[in-house]
């Protein structure tokens, strides 16, 4: 198994909160690492989020004029990858 700094950075806390608490997006080295953590590929997550083309997923990740991501697709993302549901108020995690 892999360690968890083979999947590339840690996510920022402020991109792990409910999006009330001042969520800010994560940068796309922060969604491909979240991916690798939960075993999708960009047409897996596609498929996962409703989305017709993987085209979306790779202007998530491109460091070359990246699209942010909407929170409710982070927030699947995050929960795929075994965050838990950081979009509860009450439950989720909060910012450092």
């Amino acid at each position: 198994m892999e360690s968890p700094s083979n999947y590339g950075p840690r996510p920022r806390p402020i991109t792990l909160v409910p999006f009330a608490h001042g969520w800010e997006p994560p940068t796309p080295a922060e969604i491909r690492a979240m991916l690798k953590r939960a075993n999708l590929t960009g047409s897996s997550t596609a498929a996962l989020l409703g989305i017709q083309s993987g085209r979306t997923i790779r202007r998530w990740t491109s460091e070359k004029d990246p699209v942010s991501i909407p929170y409710s697709a982070w927030v699947i993302i995050c929960f795929e990858a075994g965050e838990g549901i950081i979009w509860d108020t009450k439950r989720g995690p909060t910012a450092r």
